[in-house]
C-alpha cells in the first residue's frame, strides 16, 4: 500500500459550503466523481482546497467546499447549506485510491501514525486526536488525500515569536542551535568549531567529505518524506559506527559533511565506496537504488584551507553529474583549486571585458578541396586578457558555460562577424558563409532565435550567410530542444552544422531528424591520417561517417588536416571541405579580408 505522509497543516476558522451525501453520492464521489452542485466552484478565488468528503461530528457524511470568512472579494455559493468550522490543526496522508475509506478505518490509521514520532515539529507537538471534529477526503489522479484533525500537546511557538527568553528551555535552544530537528543528529554549527581547533579534540589533521543524495527530491515526491528522513537518519546511523570519521554532521536538506581520518587515496575512495555502498538501499521499495555525489578534500589541501574546506568540498561534490546511475566520488585538487579561483574572477570581470572590447573575433578559412578554393569560414572568439595576452577557448568558454553568461560571448561574435559582412557587403567585395558557434545550454534560453534574427537583421546581413554550428554533445543532451531550434533557424534560411561529430552519441534515427547543411568531422578522426600511426580501423570509420553524410545529403567537413598526405586520404574518401593548418590557421578579420576576399 502505498503511503506518503505530507505534513502536519494549520486551517484557521472558516466556512464549509456543502451538500449532504448519501451513500450513493459518496460511492461516486469515492470513484472521482464530484457533485454538479460544487464542481463549479473548484478553483474558485478564497477556497483553501478543493471539494472533499467530510466527516464532521455530529452530522452525517457530506462533499463540500471551504472559503475563507467574510470576505468581500469572494463570491459565496448560493443555495448550498454552510457550517462554520473552528480553527484547527490536522495531520494530511497521501494513500492509494483503493484504500477503504470508513470511517473506522480511517481512524484506526492515523491511530497507528499516531505511535511514530512523525508530528513533533521546532516548536510544538502534534498528537492524534481519538475524538475528531473533523475528517477530510480529498480525490486525486490514482490516490487519496486525507486529513485528520489532531492536536498540540505542547508549543514553544509564543515564547520565540515575542522573544520571551527566560520561558525558553535551555536545552531547547542548544538543540535548536546545534542538532538537527529530523535525525537528531549534529549539524553544521556544531562541526564549525572542530575546523577552527581541531586539536581541542585530539584531531592533528584530517581528510573533509562533503555528499549528498542523488535524486533526494524523487525520493520525497514519489516514496513520500517519511521515507526520505529514514535516509537521512540511515546515513546518519552509519557516520556514527564508523570509526575513520572524526565527527559529522547534516549541514541541509540531504547535504552531508565528514572530518575523516587521513589515509592514501586509493584507501579513502574504497572506504567510501564502501561505506556508501551499505546505503544503497531504500526499505519501501528493494528495487530502487540510493546513489550519492560525494566531494573529497585531502589532508594537504584540507589543513590550508582552515573553515573555507567546505566550499572546496561542495565545489568536489558539484563536477559530479548527478543523472549518473551510480555513486561518485571526487577528489579535489590543485588544479581544481587554480581553476575555482580563475572562474569566480574572470565571472566577475566579464562585464569589464565586454565594455573595453577584450573579446577578439578570428576566422579559420574552410576550402573546397576537389577545387581547391575557399568555400567559407568559422569565427572562433580570442580573449584579448586586459590587452596582456590571448586567451585561447578552453581558458574562459567552460567557465562561462557553467554560469550560463556564454550567450553574451556567442552574441558578440555574431555581431562582429556581423559587422564584417556587413562592411564587406557595402564595399562590393564577394562574401562566403560564415559560421558562428551556438552553446548547448543556450537551446532552452526564451525568444532565442528571434534574438539572433535581430543581430543579424540589425546588419542586413542575408541569413544564408551565417551558419549556426551546435555540438554533437548537446544532440544527446537536448535532443528535442536541438532539433526544434534547427528547424526553426532553417524556416528562417540560416544554415545549420553539427560540430565534432563522432566524439558524442547520436543515434543514426537522430540523425535523420537533424535539419542540417554541414556535418563536421571531429580532427580527433583526422589526426592520424596519413601518419604512422593510422591504422585500417580509423579509416574504416571516417570512410563510413564520410558515405553517411553524402546519404543524408549532408555536406561533409573534416577539421584538423595539417599535411597534404591528410589533405589527399580525405578527398579520395569523398570529403569535400577541410578546415584546418594545411590551408590556414585562423587569423584576423582584417587579415582575411585582405587574403581571400577581392
Amino acid at each position: 500500500m502505498y503511503i506518503n505522509k505530507l505534513n502536519q497543516l494549520y486551517k484557521p476558522k472558516r466556512i464549509l459550503f456543502y451538500i449532504e451525501a448519501s451513500k450513493e453520492i459518496v460511492d461516486s464521489f469515492n470513484n472521482g466523481i464530484i457533485p454538479e452542485e460544487l464542481s463549479m466552484f473548484n478553483d474558485s478565488y478564497g477556497t483553501y482546497d478543493g471539494p472533499g468528503l467530510f466527516y464532521i461530528k455530529d452530522m452525517d457524511p457530506v462533499i463540500g467546499i471551504e472559503y475563507r470568512l467574510d470576505d468581500k472579494n469572494i463570491n459565496y455559493p448560493k443555495n448550498l447549506k454552510s457550517k462554520i468550522l473552528e480553527e484547527s490543526y490536522f495531520y494530511s496522508v497521501e494513500i492509494d485510491d483503493d484504500f477503504d475509506t470508513s470511517i473506522s478505518n480511517i481512524k484506526s490509521f492515523f491511530k497507528e501514525i499516531g505511535k511514530d514520532d512523525d508530528a513533533k515539529r521546532i516548536y510544538s507537538y502534534l498528537k492524534y486526536k481519538t475524538d475528531p471534529n473533523v475528517i477530510t477526503i480529498f480525490n486525486g489522479k490514482e490516490k487519496k488525500r486525507m486529513q485528520h484533525e489532531w492536536y498540540i500537546e505542547y508549543s514553544n511557538t509564543i515564547d520565540v515569536i515575542e522573544a520571551n527568553k527566560d520561558k525558553i528551555d535551555k536545552d531547547m535552544l542548544y538543540d535548536l542551535a546545534f542538532i538537527d530537528p529530523i535525525t537528531k543528529h549534529f549539524n553544521w554549527n556544531h562541526l564549525v568549531p572542530y575546523l577552527e581547533t581541531p586539536s581541542l579534540k585530539g584531531i592533528t589533521d584530517y581528510a573533509f567529505v562533503h555528499f549528498d543524495i542523488k535524486e533526494f527530491r524523487i525520493i520525497n515526491e514519489v516514496y513520500g518524506h517519511i521515507a526520505g528522513n529514514k535516509i537521512l537518519k540511515k546515513v546518519v546511523k552509519k557516520m556514527n559506527e564508523e570509526n575513520f570519521i572524526y565527527t559529522s554532521a547534516r549541514c541541509h536538506n540531504d547535504n552531508f559533511a565528514m572530518i575523516i581520518k587521513d589515509m592514501p587515496q586509493d584507501e579513502m575512495e574504497k572506504c567510501l565506496t564502501n561505506f556508501f555502498k551499505d546505503l544503497s538501499h531504500l526499505e519501501e521499495d528493494p528495487n530502487y537504488s540510493v546513489y550519492y555525489r560525494c566531494g573529497v578534500v585531502p589532508m594537504k589541501i584540507s589543513m590550508q584551507a582552515g573553515n573555507r574546506v567546505a566550499d572546496f568540498g561542495k565545489f568536489a561534490q558539484a563536477l559530479n553529474k548527478n543523472s549518473n546511475p551510480k555513486t561518485d566520488i571526487n577528489f579535489y585538487t590543485d588544479e581544481m583549486h587554480s581553476d575555482m579561483l580563475w572562474s569566480n574572477y574572470i565571472k566577475a570581470y566579464l562585464d569589464t571585458a565586454i565594455k573595453n572590447d577584450e573579446f577578439v573575433v578570428y576566422l579559420q578559412p574552410k576550402f573546397d578541396i576537389n577545387k581547391e578554393v575557399i568555400e567559407g569560414s568559422e569565427a572562433l572568439v580570442r580573449w584579448n586578457y586586459e590587452s596582456k595576452a590571448f586567451l585561447p577557448p578552453y581558458r574562459f568558454i567552460p567557465f562561462f558555460e557553467k554560469d550560463y553568461s556564454i550567450g553574451k560571448i556567442d552574441d558578440i561574435v555574431l555581431e562582429k562577424v556581423c559587422m564584417a559582412l556587413d562592411k564587406w557587403k557595402k564595399e562590393g567585395k564577394n562574401l562566403y558563409p560564415v559560421s558562428v558557434n551556438l552553446s548547448r545550454i543556450r537551446l532552452f534560453e526564451k525568444n532565442l532565435i528571434n534574438h539572433l534574427t535581430e543581430i543579424v537583421d540589425k546588419y542586413n546581413v542575408d541569413h544564408s550567410l551565417i551558419d549556426f554550428e551546435l555540438t554533437e554533445s548537446a544532440s544527446y543532451s537536448n535532443k528535442e530542444k536541438m532539433v526544434e531550434c534547427l528547424l526553426e533557424l532553417r524556416k528562417r534560411n540560416f544554415k545549420t552544422s553539427m560540430d565534432d561529430f563522432g566524439t558524442g552519441y547520436s543515434s543514426l534515427s537522430l540523425l535523420k531528424e537533424m535539419p542540417l547543411d554541414t556535418l563536421k568531422i571531429d580532427k580527433s578522426f583526422v589526426d592520424n591520417l596519413g601518419t604512422d600511426k593510422e591504422n585500417e580501423k580509423d579509416t574504416i570509420v571516417l570512410k563510413h561517417i564520410i558515405s553517411l553524410a553524402k546519404n543524408l545529403s549532408f555536406n561533409c567537413l573534416a577539421e584538423g588536416a595539417e599535411m597534404k598526405s591528410q589533405v589527399d586520404k580525405l578527398r579520395n574518401l569523398g570529403c569535400e571541405i577541410i578546415q584546418g593548418y594545411y590551408y590556414s590557421k585562423p587569423i584576423s578579420i582584417s587579415d582575411f579580408e585582405k587574403k581571400y576576399l577581392n
